[in-house]
This record gives structure tokens, sequence and C-alpha cells, in this order.
């Protein structure tokens, strides 16, 4: 017993001694690759000039990647680009696709930036925040009041023929604030309105999927947050990835593009939208075939309810935000001279041709041409070229299939005459 004890102590005794422990130790874990993100990629070294920072915890916690981040080697991807596709996770675990977009080009962001320096502060470096907030926007309304201040003489088509209700609605349902809610902006602070400015001034793309959201059946891509001057939306792939699409796939998306329009011109806030440019990418496709509009920077607004804020004869303000990146010469389109077929004109001609162009045997290829061109001249009235659309759609809609390519809408297209 005692030489058992002896023993059961030498034991113990050499494995507390670090010169005689064992050499195998535990693998060293592997330090996990890290990213540097410049203040410039993001554009947060130009903030309050910018977005907003709703989502940058995401950007520096690696919850959102480029495609280029697939290793730890890859670089940032170039800042001049306008768009990246890009990964979002929330568990870590499961990966979707999102699209990261700038407002407009670094080219013309900096000569935006260079615009406001020369004219406010006389100077070619300047702070863009102190610059901007000397402007008589953010200092004519003290106190605060129900309106976004001096929205008159902004470039941006959402504001061309503003509302009370639109304006409200844009107060309450900005995101890029802790408090939203209240058309009172007295949850505003001079930081967020400096910043809603800016946006609106710019590019309100982000604003219009904020205040008109995907999960109320508006036919925009669902917005996640913006950090600088980047904003991240769910990724679409542009209409022309599909202009040489199997012919029912043409079919499908022409009939959800036509379906659009008629949502735009009637849904049920009396909102109407019309486009004022539409191009290859304006609008995207889903991965399970639903169609929404990709870009809605050129979209306006004309509130049927309560009309244009905008009185006739009225001399609009014009200021360093009128001008940021466009001519404050343009002219601009008239609110009643905006008609239904406005917006149904531009696809027919630039759009629909592109997709539906000898897809089909004749005769039906011959009747396709005859009501896209019919639409496109742009000469009949809105009841005319109401007619023709409905001609065509009633052409289309047989020729459409139904199976999985087409997600959104299978297996329901089986049971339901809808489809």
């Amino acid at each position: 017993r005692v030489t058992d004890l002896l023993m059961l102590l030498l034991v113990l005794a050499l494995s507390c001694n670090p010169s005689t422990a064992a050499t195998a130790s535990p693998s060293v874990p592997h330090a996990k690759p890290s990213y540097s993100f410049g203040r410039t990629f993001l554009g947060l070294d130009k903030c309050n000039a910018c977005i907003g920072t709703s989502i940058c915890k995401k950007f520096f916690k690696e919850e959102i990647r480029f495609d280029t981040w697939l290793s730890s080697h890859l670089k940032l991807p170039p800042s001049y680009l306008l768009s990246y596709s890009g990964n979002y996770t929330d568990d870590a675990k499961s990966w979707r696709l999102v699209d990261i977009t700038r407002l407009t080009s670094k080219y013309q962001h900096d000569r935006a930036d260079k615009r406001i320096c020369t004219s406010l502060m006389k100077t070619k470096t300047c702070s863009l925040e102190r610059a901007l907030r000397r402007t008589h926007r953010l200092l004519e309304n003290k106190p605060l009041c129900h309106v976004f201040p001096s929205h008159q003489g902004l470039s941006s088509p959402m504001l061309r023929c503003p509302s009370q209700r639109l304006l409200d609605r844009i107060v309450r349902r900005y995101a890029e604030v802790p408090d939203a809610g209240s058309i009172y902006m007295d949850h505003l602070t001079d930081r967020d309105k400096l910043r809603l400015l800016y946006t609106l001034s710019v590019n309100s793309h982000p604003i219009l999927l904020q205040i008109f959201p995907d999960v109320e059946g508006w036919p925009f891509p669902r917005y996640l947050g913006s950090c600088g001057r980047l904003v991240v939306s769910a990724s679409t792939r542009p209409l022309r990835d599909f202009y040489d699409a199997t012919p029912e796939v043409a079919a499908d998306l022409a009939l959800q593009l036509l379906a659009v329009l008629r949502y735009l011109g009637n849904n049920d806030l009396n909102y109407f939208f019309y486009f004022t440019h539409v191009d290859a990418g304006t609008f995207g496709v889903f991965s399970n075939g639903h169609l929404f509009i990709r870009d809605a920077s050129t979209l306006g607004i004309i509130d049927k309810e309560e009309g244009s804020q905008l009185m006739h004869g009225q001399q609009e303000y014009k200021d360093i935000f009128s001008c940021l990146t466009v001519d404050c010469q343009s002219a601009f389109v008239s609110c009643n001279s905006i008609s239904e077929k406005h917006s149904l004109i531009m696809v027919c001609q630039e759009l629909l041709p592109k997709l539906l162009k000898g897809k089909f045997l004749q005769p039906v290829q011959e009747k396709i041409d005859s009501f896209l061109q019919h639409c496109a001249d742009g000469l009949a009235s809105d009841q005319g070229v109401n007619k023709a659309v409905a001609k065509l759609a009633e052409l289309l809609k047989p020729l459409r299939s139904c199976d999985s390519r087409f997600a959104y809408r299978y297996p329901d297209c089986k049971y339901s005459d809808k489809y």
C-alpha cells in the first residue's frame, strides 16, 4: 500500500510539473481573418452628408460580404463601381444574396462634394456637414413641424408633385432613425434631417423602398439598411438578363411588367406612380421568378387623393441641394401633363419589344408586334393605349407555362384561374 501511494504521488507530481508535462498541447484556434474597411470606401467619412448608418455593424461584423470576399487574401472591390453583389446573414450559417449599391457614381459624389465646398465655404476642401448645416433648408424650421423643411426645388422625381400626405409618410416611415412612426419631426435630430435631405437630393430610391415596403405588397425589393453612401437591399437580376429567355418566361415577365404598371396607377392608397425614364436595369427578377422594380430613382408620385401641394406659378426655392447631381437649369415635366399612358408608352418603346421580339410563331408574333407598336406610338388616348395593352395581356396569358421555374406562383397556378 505504501508503494502504491508513493507511485500515485509521483504521477501527480509529474503531471503538475511544466517541465515534465506532456508535450502535446491543444491546437491554437485559427485567427479569423479581418477585412479592413476604409471609411472612404463606405462613405462614412462624408457623414452626415450620407444615407445612413443602420447596417454598418453588419459590415464590420462580416455579416455582409462582397462576392470577392470568399477568401481572406482578397481585397475590397473597386470603389468606383456603382453596384456590387453580396451575401447577407443573420445567423452566420445561412446566407442570402443582396445588392449593395451607391446612389450615384463615386465620380458624381465627389463632384457634388466639391460643389458644396466651393459654393458654400468658398474652398476646395471643407466639412460637408458644417457647410450643409448652414443652408436655409435646415435653419428655417425652428421649432420643428410636421412638414419636411423646404421639400420644393429638389430634383427628385418623387417630390416634383408633393402632397402633405406623401410628406408625412416620408417622415413617419424614414427607417434610418431610432424612433420612426411619428409625422411630427421631433424624433428627427438635425443629423437625421440632413441625411434625409441629402438622400432625397441625390437619389430617392432608398426612401421609396422604406416608405412603400415589399411586405405591404409594393413591387420593390426589401430595404435592409444603409452604411455611409452604400445601400443594401434584396438581390434581383436585371431584366436585360432575360432578353434571351424562352418564350414562356418572356411571356410571364411581360405580364408581370404590365401588372406592376397597373398597380402603380391604381392602388389602395390612391398614389399614382409614373416613370420619368426606364431602361433594362429599371426592373429586376428575383430567384423565384417574381418581377420587381429594381431601380426606383426615376419614379414620380402624384397624390390622386390630395393633389399636388405646389401651387401654379409659385417660384421654387433653389439652393445647393437642388443641384447636387443634376443641372439646375433642367426643365421638369408639369404635374398636370402626366397621364395614365405615360409609363406604358415608355415600357412599350424600350423594354417589351426587346423582351418579346421574335419569340413566338405567326400569326401570334405579328399580333404582339402590332399591339406593342400601337402602344409605343403614344398617339392614342389613355383609353386607347390601355385597350391595346389589355389585348396584349390576353394574348400572352395562354403562352406562359405552369411549372417549378415560376416558384412565385407554383403550384398555385395549377389550381387557380388567375394564372
